[in-house]
């Protein structure tokens, strides 16, 4: 925008630029700051310019517009559109947004005909339109960057469904449990994340273009038509509701957030199985970092800030849901302020996915450290009851009481479950005999649990096929 030399004002020309006649001076310096979004919506300009060549070549048809025009306009966005993406295109803070930095470098190349692009549509409606457009992709690129981390997991998975490991609740030891089965869990989270995007991808598929700014056009044009050449299911049906509604980004930030917390909290597992006092498992240099003063630290950065990330993402959801909150129908310019919460949180989402994709494929596990864990703290107590149900047709809280008596025993001497003398054993309950000791190691308890969905290998790798098919190439 041009600026009178004396006042430091927009000049009345540059003022009418964009508005035309209503306003007679230009913004002051503050309020072109705070209304220009360009910074922010510029990564839209892809998704603007395929929003504008569906537009016209439907006004064409439509005889809207002549078919010399369209061939103009198309002709000049694809221009425009290999000027940014070689990254020749000069953005202008003063045009506000990337629809109108398009529009004014369309005339700049193609001359009278741009002015007619804007037949028939809104900023309203055109934003609209690319906003579910980029998010569109953003769910595809995020339901395959999901089906990288599955495939990575599920690789690990396959050589280890015979490791033993700990299993935990309230990160107390509690059973063994196979190392395959638990890296499996997060597959099979990671499959519910992608089912969030796909709905979301789904709901949001409707197309706004063609709504103009809130009540529709009185030009004879054809929504159906440009939904169909962007990709959409349909177009929408009720003009304020397109315009309007933003509830297609929360729902993607909902499905992100929750990504997010799920990431998480392997995340979480790997910081506690590469430290030292786990020393489950050790990440290459590639995913860890050192300390400037402790020359022998290893620290896993990469899982810590894939921890911390959720703050971030659900911080950008909550932050879209206040500006929506109370908005009065139809479009108000606080809706200028969803585009960076979704942005910030898909890249960041994006970034976590990529990196736990990594460090699941890089972990190296310890066999002999996890399965001298997963017998550590009395975690067959539970095999010693189950054993009393099964021989001894005792019933299972009885059971229950005589195996809490064995560990108190076998804590009082120190010793193992399967250290504790048959004696003693039988001194809690007489009919107990040496058929005891078969239960009473980490592998056999892990092995016993062969119910649909349990710890046991052979449910493991039937689990691990079943998800070899299902990811298809990305296994």
């Amino acid at each position: 925008m041009t600026a009178d030399h004396r006042s430091g004002q927009p000049t009345q020309a540059a003022a009418n630029s964009l508005w035309g006649g209503r306003f007679e001076d230009g913004p002051s310096a503050v309020m072109e700051a705070i209304n220009a979004s360009i910074d922010i919506d510029k990564r839209l300009a892809e998704e603007d310019i395929a929003g504008s060549i569906a537009h016209a070549g439907m006004l064409a048809e439509c005889g809207v517009i002549s078919k010399k025009d369209a061939e103009e306009i198309l002709r000049g966005l694809n221009q425009v559109r290999d000027e940014i993406r070689a990254g020749d295109f000069a953005w202008s803070r003063a045009l506000e947004d990337v629809h109108m930095n398009v529009e004014s470098r369309l005339k700049a190349v193609i001359g009278e005909p741009a002015g007619r692009l804007h037949t028939g549509r809104s900023r309203n409606d055109q934003v609209a339109t690319d906003f579910r457009l980029w998010l569109r992709g953003a769910c595809d690129r995020i339901d395959t960057a999901l089906g990288l981390y599955q495939a990575a997991l599920v690789a690990q998975a396959e050589k280890h469904a015979d490791t033993v490991m700990p299993g935990f609740t309230h990160l107390q030891t509690a059973q063994p449990i196979s190392l395959g089965h638990h890296l499996l869990c997060y597959v099979e989270t990671a499959q519910r994340d992608r089912g969030r995007f796909a709905d979301a991808r789904r709901r949001m598929n409707e197309s706004p273009l063609g709504a103009a700014a809130l009540a529709g056009t009185a030009f004879p044009i054809n929504r159906d038509m440009t939904a169909k050449a962007l990709g959409f299911d349909r177009p929408m049906g009720n003009s304020l509701d397109a315009v309007s509604a933003r509830d297609f980004a929360l729902e993607t930030l909902a499905a992100a957030s929750i990504a997010a917390v799920n990431l998480s909290r392997l995340a979480e597992e790997i910081v506690f199985w590469t430290s030292r006092r786990f020393g489950f498992a050790r990440l290459s240099d590639a995913w860890s970092t050192g300390s400037s003063i402790m020359p022998q630290k290893r620290n896993p950065d990469a899982a810590e800030l894939v921890r911390a990330k959720p703050g971030r993402i659900t911080g950008s959801l909550m932050g879209l849901l206040m500006v929506v909150k109370g908005l009065p129908l139809a479009y108000s310019k606080d809706l200028q302020e969803d585009k960076a919460p979704v942005f910030q949180a898909i890249d960041d989402l994006e970034l976590a996915i990529a990196a736990m994709t990594g460090m699941a494929g890089d972990l190296v596990f310890d066999k002999a450290v996890l399965e001298a864990a997963a017998g550590e703290a009395y975690s067959d107590a539970t095999d010693v009851a189950d054993w009393l149900v099964r021989e001894l047709e005792m019933p299972f809280r009885e059971a229950h009481h005589v195996a809490g008596s064995a560990v108190k025993a076998a804590e009082h001497k120190d010793l193992f479950l399967s250290e504790l003398p048959l004696e003693d054993f039988q001194a809690i309950e007489p009919r107990i005999d040496s058929r005891i000791y078969s239960v009473l190691s980490a592998r056999a308890s892990m092995e016993s649990r062969t119910s649909y969905g349990g710890t046991a290998p052979v449910r493991v790798k039937e689990q691990i096929d079943a998800w070899r098919k299902r990811l298809g190439g990305d296994a």
